[in-house]
C-alpha cells in the first residue's frame, strides 16, 4: 500500500508540474499576444471579439454557407480607411486599399507574397498539392526561374494557334445549348462552362481529350471543386484538421489533390516517354515546359507537378466563373446584350469560325467582361509580405506584416468607381481613365497571371457564340448572389432557359 501510496504521490507531482508549465506557456503566450497586439494597435482596426482570438467570431460568422467574407472586409475599409488591421491570436493582417501602395507592393519585386499564407498551400492537409509552384512560391529568385521555363509557353505567336482549339470546345457547348433549347432543359451554365474551360485547359495545356460536356462520369470537376473548398477553409482555419468531424471531409480533398497530382504525373512521364522515342507530339503547354526546363535546367518532376495542379484548377476555375458571371449579369441588362449584339453582329455576321484578328475589334464585349471582372472577381486579392519599417498612408507599418490587397473591395468603393454597384461597361471605354491601380484581377507587375491573355481570349470566344446564337434568361427563383469557395462563383449556378436567337435582318 505505501508503493502505491508513493507512486500515486509522484504520478501527481508530475501531473501538477506537468499543469504548471502549461500554465506558464499559456502566460508566456499571452504576454506575446499582448505585445503583438501593443506593436500593432495604432493602426485603425474594429473592436476586438475576443483577446486570443481577435476578429475570429465574426470572420467566421460570414464564412458559414460559403458567404463573400470580402464584403465585411470592404464595411471596415470605408469605416476604418485606406489601413486596417484584423487580428487572430498572435498573427495580424492589414488590408490596405490606398492606389499608390497597391503600385508600390505590386510593382516592385521587394515584397514577395505572403509566405505564411501561401506556404500553407504548399500541403493541402497531408497531401502535396500547389508545392513551389507559380502561384504559390514567395522566393523570388526561385519564382522568376520558373517564370521563364513557363514564358514561351504563353507566347503570342503560341495563343494566337489556339484560337482552333478554342473555337472547337466552344462549338460543343453550342450544340449541348441547342439540344437543351429544343427540348425546353433548364441549363447549369456554370456547370456547362466550368466543363468546357477545363477542356480547353486541358487539351492546349497537357493534350488530354475529356469531352467533358458528354462526360458526366469523369473526377475532375468534383476533384477541383472539393480541393477549392478544402483550400480556403484549411487557409482561414488551419486547426480544422485537429478535429474529428472534419475528418471525412479532408479524406475527400487529400484524394482529390491526390487524384489531380497522380494524373500530372503520368501525363508528364507518357510526353518524357514519346519524346525520348522520337515520336510527334503536341506543341502544346506541356512539351513547350519539358522543352525549355531541359534547356533552362534545375526544374524536377515535382516543380512540374506543382504547376500541372496550378493550371488544372486556376487555369479553368477563374475563366468559367467569369464567363458565369457575367451570363447573370447580362439577363438582367437588356440595353447592354443589345450593343453586344449588334457588335457580335456587326463583327461576326453568321460565321462560326472566330479569327484571332475578330477578338481585337469586339472591343465593347472587351469592357463588358472587365466590368464583370470589377464587381466579380473570382480572385478577389492577394497578400504580400513587408519585411522591413514601412509607412502606408501616414501610418507606420511595423516590419514583418502581412499586408492584403483586395480587388473585390476596391472595385466596390464609391471613392474609386462612381455608382460601383451599377454595371457599367463605359467604365472601361478606351477614351475612358483608366482606374488607378485600384482594379487588379489579375494581380499587377512582375507576379501578374501568367494565363490572363489565355482566358481573355478564351471568355471572348465562349461570349461571343453565345450572344451571336441564343438568348438566355434565369429562372424564377435564381439568385443574383455570389458564393465564396475559394474563388468567387454564382450562387445557384446560372440555370436559365435558353432560346434560339435570330439575327437581325435574317
Amino acid at each position: 500500500m505505501a508503493l502505491l501510496s508513493s507512486v500515486a504521490q509522484c504520478v501527481s507531482s508530475v501531473l501538477l508540474y506537468l499543469f504548471f508549465l502549461l500554465l506558464c506557456a499559456f502566460i508566456l503566450y499571452c504576454l506575446y499576444v499582448k505585445y503583438i497586439h501593443m506593436k500593432f494597435d495604432h493602426i485603425p482596426g474594429p473592436p476586438r471579439d475576443s483577446f486570443l482570438l481577435g476578429h475570429s467570431y465574426t470572420l467566421n460568422k460570414k464564412f458559414e454557407d460559403y458567404r463573400v467574407v470580402h464584403d465585411q472586409f470592404l464595411e471596415w475599409a470605408e469605416k476604418y480607411g485606406p489601413v486596417y488591421r484584423v487580428n487572430f491570436l498572435h498573427t495580424v493582417m492589414l488590408t490596405v486599399t490606398s492606389p499608390e501602395a497597391v503600385k508600390e507592393l505590386l510593382m516592385s519585386p521587394k515584397y514577395p507574397k505572403d509566405p505564411v499564407a501561401y506556404k500553407r498551400l504548399f500541403y493541402l492537409f497531408r497531401k502535396r498539392f500547389l508545392g513551389n509552384g507559380l502561384l504559390t512560391d514567395p522566393d523570388h529568385d526561385h519564382w522568376y526561374k520558373q517564370r521563364r521555363v513557363m514564358d514561351s509557353a504563353f507566347s503570342n505567336s503560341y495563343l494566337k494557334g489556339l484560337m482552333g482549339t478554342f473555337n472547337e470546345k466552344a462549338e460543343c457547348l453550342m450544340e449541348k445549348l441547342q439540344e437543351k433549347a429544343e427540348t425546353q432543359e433548364h441549363a447549369n451554365m456554370h456547370h456547362l462552362v466550368n466543363r468546357v474551360t477545363l477542356d480547353v485547359i486541358t487539351t492546349t495545356a497537357f493534350g488530354m481529350e475529356l469531352n467533358l460536356l458528354d462526360d458526366d462520369t469523369t473526377p475532375f470537376p468534383r476533384a477541383i471543386s472539393l480541393c477549392l473548398k478544402g483550400m480556403v477553409r484549411y487557409v482561414r482555419n488551419p486547426f480544422m484538421k485537429f478535429f474529428p468531424w472534419n475528418w471525412k471531409f479532408i479524406k475527400e480533398v487529400e484524394d482529390s489533390a491526390v487524384l489531380l497530382r497522380r494524373t500530372g504525373r503520368e501525363c508528364i512521364e507518357k510526353r518524357k516517354q514519346a519524346v525520348r522515342a522520337g515520336e510527334d507530339v503536341p506543341r502544346d503547354i506541356l512539351t513547350r515546359i519539358l522543352e525549355s526546363a531541359e534547356e533552362h535546367g534545375d526544374y524536377d518532376d515535382e516543380q512540374m507537378l506543382d504547376n500541372f495542379v496550378t493550371f488544372f484548377v486556376a487555369g479553368q476555375e477563374t475563366t468559367a466563373n467569369q464567363i458565369a458571371f457575367t451570363i447573370m449579369e447580362l439577363t438582367r441588362q437588356p440595353e447592354i446584350t443589345k450593343r453586344l449584339r449588334n457588335e457580335i453582329d456587326d463583327v461576326l455576321g453568321s460565321k462560326r469560325e472566330i479569327d484571332y484578328e475578330d477578338l481585337g475589334k469586339l472591343t465593347y464585349l472587351t469592357q463588358v467582361l472587365k466590368e464583370s471582372l470589377r464587381l466579380y472577381p473570382p480572385g478577389p486579392g492577394t497578400s504580400r509580405w513587408i519585411a522591413e519599417d514601412s509607412v502606408i498612408e501616414g501610418i507606420f507599418i511595423p516590419g514583418g506584416a502581412s499586408v492584403t490587397l483586395n480587388t473585390y473591395i476596391m472595385g466596390r468603393m464609391e471613392k474609386f468607381f462612381k455608382d460601383p454597384l451599377k454595371f457599367d461597361p463605359d467604365r472601361f471605354h478606351p477614351d475612358a481613365p483608366k482606374p488607378y491601380f485600384c482594379y487588379f484581377p489579375f494581380a499587377l507587375g512582375h507576379r501578374s497571371c501568367l494565363g490572363q491573355v489565355f482566358s481573355q481570349m478564351e471568355a471572348k470566344v465562349v461570349m461571343a457564340k453565345l450572344l451571336q446564337r441564343f438568348e438566355f434568361q434565369l429562372v424564377p427563383g435564381q439568385p443574383y448572389g455570389i458564393m465564396d469557395t475559394g474563388t468567387l462563383r454564382p450562387h445557384g449556378g446560372v440555370v436559365c432557359r435558353v432560346t434560339p436567337y435570330s439575327r437581325k435582318g435574317s
